[in-house]
């Protein structure tokens, strides 16, 4: 699973409990999305980024998407 380059947010893990309260593993994907970003000297560069973090880093003026 791929990890946010800003926030390094990944997957979560825990538990689904049902109604009878029996446990079984349950795992949480966090949105991360593959961007191409302008990085120095006019090159483009591919990370992974997570929509909260690509949503306000592109209204800051933080990154630039390619």
């Amino acid at each position: 699973m791929a990890r946010c380059a800003i926030c390094d947010k990944g997957a979560h893990f825990g538990n689904n409990v049902s109604h009878s309260h029996r446990r079984s593993n349950k795992m949480w994907k966090s949105n991360v999305k593959s961007v191409r970003i302008n990085a120095e000297g006019g090159n483009t560069k591919r990370m992974y980024v997570c929509t909260p973090c690509l949503r306000t880093s592109l209204k800051n003026g933080l990154i630039e998407r390619a």
